[in-house]
C-alpha cells in the first residue's frame, strides 16, 4: 500500500459502500428513543451515499491537483477590508480549496433529484425550524441563519445595533434572544418567497464535535436551567442510581448516549445538526463562513452587505473559555470509541458539506 498522502492526512477516507450500509443499518437501529414505539430513519442511505460519493471525488480532484487550477467558487475576490483587515495571502490557499470542497459538495449532494429545491418543499416540522433561524435585516438586505454555539449570540447583538435597538456592540447587556429581533418564520409566505429569493443569505458553521462539547460544557457546566430541564433526566436514564442527581454532573460519554437516542428533528438547538437547522440544499446561501476564520469571515460578510463602517464583529470576551484542540482530544480520547462511531451518522452532513474531518479516535492519536 502507498504511504498516506498529505491530503489523506487531512481529510480521512470516506467510508466504503459497504461501510455505509453498516452505518446506516446503526442510525436506523439507534434514531429512537429509548420506550418510544416509532422514530423516524435517521438519513435515508441514497442521501448518506450521495455524500460520500461527493466527498470521494472531491477528495480525488484534490489528489490529482485539479482543484489548485480551478477558480475558487466563493467568496469571489475578497477586496482589502475597510475596517483595516488584509487578507493574508499565504494563509489563504488552504481556506480557499476548503470552500472548494464545501461548496463542491453542497452542489453535488444538493443537485440530487430527491432533494429540497426550496423551503416550501420540506415538511412542515423541519420548515418551521429552518424559518425560525433565519434573521432578517430589511434594511440591509440579508438573511442570517442563527447556529447556538457558532457565535451567533454576537452576530444576534449586530442585527440589533443594525436595527438601532443597541447602541453599540459592545454593550454589556444579558443578550435578549428573542427581542428586538425579526424571524422569517414570523412573515406571510409572499414576503418569506421574496426575501429568500432577493436578499443575501449567510450562516456560519463549527467543527461538530467541538460544537457538541462546547454545549455540553456550557449548557451543563454553568446553566441551570439546562442541567434541571435535561440533566436530571439524562443521568435518571443512563446511570445505576442516578435519581437523586441534580442534573450538574452528567457526563460527556452520557450526553452523547443521549443524542444518539434522540430523534434528530426533536433536538433542542444548541445541539440539532446544522443540516437540519438551516437546511442548506432547501436555502442556497451566498456564503458559508466558518467558526475557525470568525473574525475575517465576519467581516467579509459585514463588508458585503455594506454595514456602517462603525460596526464591528466583536471581540471574544475575557471570561470566555473556547474548546481547543487539547480540550476536544482529551474528552474524545476519553470516550468509548464505539459511542462515537455510532453517533456519527447523525452530524455526517455536518461533516461531510462543511468539509471538517471525522474525529481521530485511534489509539495512536490517542496516545499522544
Amino acid at each position: 500500500r502507498l504511504r498516506p498522502s498529505r491530503c489523506e492526512a487531512m481529510f480521512p477516507r470516506p467510508p466504503l459502500p459497504g461501510e455505509v450500509r453498516r452505518a446506516a443499518a446503526s442510525g436506523r437501529s439507534r434514531s429512537r428513543p429509548r420506550g418510544a414505539g416509532g422514530g423516524t430513519v435517521l438519513l435515508p442511505s441514497m442521501l448518506m451515499f450521495g455524500v460520500i460519493l461527493a466527498s470521494s471525488g472531491l477528495l480525488l480532484m484534490i489528489e490529482k491537483g485539479i482543484l489548485a487550477e480551478v477558480k475558487p467558487l466563493h467568496p469571489a475576490g475578497r477586496e482589502p477590508s475597510r475596517r483595516g483587515h488584509v487578507e493574508e495571502a499565504a494563509g489563504d490557499l488552504e481556506d480557499e480549496v476548503l470552500r472548494d470542497i464545501r461548496n463542491r459538495t453542497i452542489r453535488a449532494v444538493c443537485g440530487q433529484r430527491a432533494m429540497p429545491r426550496n423551503v416550501w418543499e420540506l415538511p412542515a416540522g423541519q420548515r418551521r425550524t429552518v424559518l425560525r433561524h433565519l434573521l432578517v435585516s430589511d434594511k440591509y438586505r440579508f438573511l442570517y441563519c442563527y447556529v447556538p454555539k457558532v457565535a451567533c449570540s454576537n452576530w444576534k447583538r449586530i442585527l440589533k445595533v443594525l436595527d438601532g435597538a443597541l447602541e453599540s456592540v459592545d454593550v454589556k447587556l444579558k443578550m435578549d434572544h428573542k427581542s428586538d429581533l425579526v424571524f422569517l418564520g414570523d412573515m406571510k409566505p409572499d414576503e418569506i418567497s421574496y426575501r429568500l429569493k432577493n436578499y443575501y443569505k449567510f450562516l456560519f458553521v463549527r467543527n461538530p464535535m467541538e460544537r457538541l462539547l462546547s454545549a455540553y460544557r456550557n449548557k451543563f457546566g454553568e446553566i441551570k436551567e439546562y442541567q434541571q430541564k435535561y440533566g436530571v433526566e439524562i443521568v435518571r436514564r443512563y446511570r445505576k442510581n442516578g435519581s437523586n442527581s441534580a442534573g450538574d454532573d452528567v457526563t460527556f460519554s452520557e450526553f452523547l448516549r443521549y443524542l444518539l437516542d434522540e430523534e434528530v428533528e426533536r433536538m433542542n438547538e444548541h445541539w440539532m445538526p446544522i443540516y437540519n437547522l438551516c437546511q442548506p440544499c432547501a436555502v442556497r446561501y451566498d456564503f458559508i463562513g466558518s467558526y475557525e476564520r470568525l473574525n475575517a469571515d465576519a467581516n467579509y460578510v459585514l463588508e458585503r452587505v455594506q454595514s456602517p463602517s462603525f460596526v464591528r464583529f466583536p471581540e471574544r470576551q475575557s471570561w470566555y473559555k473556547p474548546v481547543t484542540a487539547e480540550t476536544l482530544h482529551y474528552y474524545l480520547c476519553n470516550t468509548q470509541r464505539r459511542l462515537i462511531k455510532e453517533l456519527l451518522p447523525k452530524y455526517i452532513l455536518d461533516f461531510s458539506l462543511f468539509a471538517y474531518p471525522l474525529p481521530n479516535i485511534s489509539s495512536e492519536f490517542c496516545r499522544q
